[in-house]
């Protein structure tokens, strides 16, 4: 079962890179609990439950408040019904011309072939500095 997670986590980042929103959205769990990163500036409605929330409350300020965004996954680890991703984010804050190059590692739960729960960690200092927060 746990390859079947992996795989199910990597078509999440498949899909986003590919702009497919509703592919990622799709293989959520109604009820998935997301969190960003403590002091992540999309911290501030944490925990978001549910696809609508996540889409709203993260996604469409990704969308409308980067250039190039992108989550890029270099290694998944295989714990079962666990499945973390390390990989770096990259992108340009369109208010502040600034790129950010930031490791990242997601902590993403599983059960019955959706994703459940998902934890961000990040370099939040850097993406405070590129967003202008300090």
């Amino acid at each position: 079962m746990s390859d079947a997670n992996v795989e199910l986590v990597r078509g999440i980042y498949n899909a986003f890179a590919a702009g497919d929103i509703e592919g990622v959205l799709s293989r959520m769990d109604p009820a998935i609990v997301w969190n960003e990163a403590e002091s992540f500036p999309y911290a501030d409605n944490n925990p978001y439950r549910g696809p609508e929330a996540i889409l709203t409350g993260v996604f469409a300020r990704l969308g409308t408040e980067w250039e190039g965004f992108a989550a890029l996954p270099e290694e998944y680890l295989d714990a079962g019904d666990t499945v973390v991703v390390l990989g770096r984010y990259r992108g340009t804050c369109k208010a502040t011309g600034r790129a950010m190059d930031a490791q990242l590692a997601h902590v993403w739960r599983v059960a019955e072939g959706r994703a459940t729960a998902f934890q961000q960690y990040t370099d939040t200092l850097q993406a405070a500095r590129v967003t202008g927060a300090v």
